[in-house]
């Protein structure tokens, strides 16, 4: 057999359904194939011959080569390699005096040239010198213990060295050193003129010695040149932003943009290294004034889309498109937007937007949170409601309840309880007798005024036949028109000796008893009292229009109170209910005339017609439900 091909290996891209692949050179066994499938990530696993589901078979076709069936196929992303890896033996044995022979001295020719072709494409994959080139040694006789975590490389006579480091990180220090520093001792700067700076040190250093001596140091991160550089394409940036809002005619996304831009500065200057990435980032989309259109960026890579340029040929700039530059000079409406914002009122506009104070108020508009906020804010529904509230009206009644006192006490009712409190009074039943209580406040305000409860008698707002109660004597009493009277309880013993009576007097007083008793009181009993009234249903005027009823129908449980022919109140189990619509401490239902409040208050609810003027003076309140 001779060698008729060089090739010892064949590469394969996996799919997850091809399993079947073919080798394009000899083999002596087969043995001596290696196969090896490749991770997208790059791990390497040899494959052994066999039925499992990592293995493959083998069918050798002579010196042609032959098919490897994989038993599960590679996944895509894999590749696979099918290699020769010829045994480095000798078994050819020539016996003295015999015939020569001929085919197994071509089998072993063979076999030394598939080792030879094999050993080559090991020595191709190596790092190896030129042929110009020379080295005086490639051998390191430095132990794994000594070369661990070294790097190798040259030293000052270009020979392999495995004893350097990359360096050191010592941490920072100011300028003017506070530590003996060695060779390849890293440093970072804390003073000012060269904060962040980064420094390796090139020959050993005592303490007091400066960083910036390129005798023992050298710069290897320039950070200051770096936030300088970043803070220059952060204005550039700003200057790019300003001139396309510009030309779209929006002054005012301009000034967002001019705003945005700034903050941008500000946290590119704060780390040194984020601002050289950014610089480099911008150094690649804005490529500066150039003569004629460049080819690559300005570190020589490949142009981006969107990179921009000024041809200072013809004072235009330039976009490329991903194919082509692009001028980006603006069309005649664009101009006339341009010339439009050149105006001097404008101008004027932008510098009052300018201010210190304005760029304070923006920078504290572009949080998050704010920016989060006026997004809810900029929905149609809501831009809906705040137009409806952009009124003059309703902006004055804002104005009236944004003072210091009124948003205090919104602030008081906002709280969690009585908010819950004002759920529990919000439902329909609680609503309607407040409703109810609302068209009858005149009646319980009177109420209020005539019945008081305190620690000593009351001493102001008096008149004749009011109630308190003193909570100190814990007793009744009743203002007769010039002192308050102890209302006494009455107890049996006060009523003894009275007799029935079947009539009653003006002025008597009636006791209702089941049993006769005698005294100093009269007295009469249900049935006596019942026959002096002449009904059991009702007490009533001559002309029934204004009485107290009992059950109006029946067994409905009720007490109806009326006057002038209207029903003002009803009492059941769950307490009195005023039923009178309208109604204030000084009108019921209408206010016809020109009314002035002076320390009163009036609550009108329903609908109540008012036809005069209502002057609302000092210490009164009026409530409109």
């Amino acid at each position: 057999m001779t060698i008729s091909t060089t090739t010892i290996l064949n590469s394969y891209s996996g799919n997850g359904s091809t399993t079947a692949f073919a080798y394009t050179f000899p083999i002596n066994t087969t043995s001596e194939i290696t196969v090896i499938e490749r991770s997208a990530t790059g791990t390497e696993t040899v494959k052994s011959e066999g039925t499992g589901s990592t293995n493959y078979g083998i069918a050798d076709n002579g010196a042609s080569g032959g098919t490897i069936t994989m038993v599960t196929a590679p996944a895509s992303g894999t590749t696979l390699l099918i290699r020769r890896n010829t045994d480095f033996t000798q078994e050819t044995d020539y016996v003295a005096n015999d015939p020569f022979p001929a085919e197994t001295h071509e089998d072993a020719l063979d076999k030394l040239q598939m080792q030879t072709q094999e050993l080559e494409e090991e020595l191709n994959r190596s790092i190896k010198l030129s042929r110009t080139n020379s080295m005086t040694s490639t051998e390191f006789t430095t132990s794994a213990t000594d070369r661990a975590s070294k790097i190798l490389a040259f030293d000052s006579n270009g020979e392999i060295s495995v004893t350097q480091e990359l360096g050191t990180f010592k941490g920072t220090d100011a300028t003017t050193t506070t530590a003996a520093y060695v060779q390849r001792d890293i440093i970072k700067s804390t003073t000012t003129a060269q904060l962040n700076n980064v420094y390796i040190c090139v020959a050993d250093a005592v303490v007091g010695d400066t960083l910036t001596d390129t005798d023992h140091f050298a710069l290897l991160v320039d950070a200051v040149s770096a936030a300088t550089s970043a803070t220059t394409a952060t204005t550039k940036a700003s200057e790019a932003a300003a001139s396309a809002s510009t030309a779209s005619g929006h002054k005012d996304t301009a000034t967002t943009k001019a705003s945005e831009a700034a903050s941008s500065a500000t946290a590119a200057a704060s780390s040194a290294t984020s601002a050289a990435a950014s610089y480099d980032s911008f150094d690649d989309r804005y490529l500066g004034a150039k003569s004629s259109a460049p080819s690559t960026d300005n570190d020589g890579a490949s142009l981006l889309t969107g990179a921009l340029y000024f041809n200072s040929s013809d004072n235009t700039m330039y976009n490329y498109t991903g194919s082509a530059w692009a001028s980006l000079k603006p069309t005649s409406s664009e101009q006339t937007n341009i010339n439009a914002l050149a105006a001097s009122a404008v101008i004027a506009d932008m510098a009052l937007l300018a201010t210190t104070d304005v760029i304070a108020d923006m920078a504290l508009l572009a949080t998050t949170d704010v920016i989060a906020d006026m997004n809810t804010l900029a929905t149609s529904d809501i831009v809906s409601d705040l137009n409806t509230l952009a009124t003059s009206d309703i902006v004055s009644d804002l104005n009236t309840l944004a003072t210091s006192d009124i948003v205090s006490d919104i602030n008081t009712l906002a709280t969690s309880d009585i908010v819950s409190d004002l759920n529990t009074l919000a439902t329909s039943d609680i609503v309607s007798n407040l409703n109810t209580v609302a068209d009858n406040i005149a009646g319980v305000n009177s109420f209020a005024e005539r019945y008081r409860v305190g620690s000593s008698d009351p001493s102001s707002s008096l008149n004749a036949g009011d109630l308190a109660y003193n909570s100190s004597s814990n007793v009744v009493k009743y203002y007769n028109g010039s002192a308050w009277v102890e209302i006494a309880a009455v107890t049996s013993s006060t009523i003894t000796g009275q007799t029935a009576e079947t009539s009653i007097a003006d002025d008597d007083l009636i006791l209702l008893s089941d049993t006769s008793a005698s005294g100093a009181l009269k007295k009469m009993t249900k049935a006596n009292f019942v026959t002096g009234l002449g009904s059991a249903s009702s007490i009533a005027d001559t002309d029934s229009d204004t009485q107290i009823q009992v059950e109006e129908s029946s067994d409905e449980d009720k007490l109806r109170f009326d006057t002038g022919g209207t029903e003002r109140a009803v009492m059941d189990s769950n307490g009195i209910a005023l039923t009178t619509n309208g109604g204030s401490f000084i009108h019921h239902n209408t206010i016809a005339n020109d009314t002035t409040l002076a320390n009163q208050n009036m609550l009108l609810v329903g609908s109540v017609g008012i036809t005069g003027t209502l002057t609302i003076g000092s210490n009164s309140t009026v409530v409109v439900i």
